[in-house]
């Protein structure tokens, strides 16, 4: 399978099927960029969940976005062929399987799309017509580089690993709007922090340490500090900004994803666990400090010169674990609110 030859100029219809998380979304636009660069006759297409969509929202590089709705249309065994069908009305000519799990390539070997390009991971080399051997110095390297590798595998040139998100001025427009309605008196700058994180607590610094960060930011600076996270971060913000002597803009679950990403666009420091908001501060350029304890800088820390890592190295990290299997966060303890004002002070 691995020998039919890749002609780009004869595909004209191409499918990239997302990742599933947003980090990893954003972490995949240098080589979104690249398929667009190997392919410039195709019309491009990006098949993602409801909640990585909007990541690829006003992208140069993609033409349309098919939404997976894996909660309704497209839910279960028969949701699956739902989907496969739906593919297959499309015509594709070719599939570049960004995503690494075998339903991915189950899915578009059901909708009969000719030419499946992919890493041969979870057992589904024989579902591909192009597979490329993942080796453990591929699995080594940054993540916007690693998705790279699918189309170095396939014979393709790769690019550079520059990330991409394109915010419109009408959303930074909006962006302000929504921080006037929040209190926002436009004076002194905006530095926003992250106390939330996917994946499980392990990931997360703790609520009173960013509360005192804040506070000694807005003393130091006469900053607004903007509270971030999603639908189910609300307590979270809440207890963050209850623990501030300093006034604060929480914005946990109050805006859609393209709203978060237009207001860190505008802030001057960007505070944040290992998630998939500190991709998007990468991407935008927006300066920021990011803390690591259970996962590994190596290969997702945020790819842009604007940024400082903090973390302490422990015998135990990065172990990838959801929650500390030893029950005390010791990686999480180890970093100082100090430890991460110095850096932010080296930023700014």
């Amino acid at each position: 399978m691995e020998n039919l030859l890749l002609k780009p100029q004869t595909i004209r219809r191409l499918l990239i099927r997302s990742t599933n998380w947003i980090g990893d979304a954003v972490m995949t636009t240098p080589a979104v960029r690249a398929i667009r660069k190997n392919f410039p006759n195709a019309h491009i297409t990006i098949l993602a969940k409801p909640w990585v969509a909007p990541v690829f929202e006003h992208s140069p590089d993609v033409d349309d976005i098919l939404i997976f709705d894996a909660a309704g249309r497209h839910k279960g065994v028969f949701g699956i062929l739902r989907l496969a069908g739906d593919l297959r009305r499309c015509r594709f000519d070719a599939t570049i399987l960004l995503q690494n799990a075998i339903e991915a390539a189950l899915i578009t070997f059901m909708a009969k799309i000719p030419i499946r390009i992919g890493f041969d991971t979870d057992a589904r080399r024989f579902l591909l017509t192009h597979p490329v051997h993942r080796t453990p110095a591929i699995k080594a390297v940054h993540q916007t580089g690693y998705y790279l590798e699918i189309l170095k595998g396939a014979g393709r040139f790769g690019g550079s690993p520059e990330l991409s998100l394109t915010i419109l001025p009408e959303e930074r427009k909006r962006a302000r709007e929504i921080l006037v309605q929040e209190g926002w008196k436009g004076r002194g700058p905006l530095i926003g922090i992250n106390p939330s994180a996917t994946f499980g607590p392990a990931k997360q610094w703790f609520p009173e340490r960013y509360a005192a960060l804040a506070d000694q930011l807005h003393a130091a600076l006469n900053a607004t500090i903007v509270i971030f996270g999603g639908p189910s971060d609300k307590e979270l913000g809440c207890r963050v900004s209850g623990m501030m002597t300093s006034p604060a803009i929480d914005l946990s679950g109050k805006t859609t994803l393209r709203d978060a990403m237009a207001v860190i666009d505008l802030c001057r420091l960007f505070v944040t666990n290992d998630s998939g908001l500190m991709h998007v501060a990468a991407a935008l350029g927006t300066p920021q400090v990011a803390i690591f304890g259970s996962t590994n800088s190596t290969t997702t820390s945020p790819f842009s010169q604007n940024s400082r890592i903090v973390r302490v190295p422990m015998a135990c990290s990065p172990c990838m674990k959801p929650v500390c299997p030893l029950g005390h966060m010791d990686c999480m303890k180890a970093v100082s609110v100090d430890q991460v004002m110095a850096a932010a002070a080296d930023l700014l």
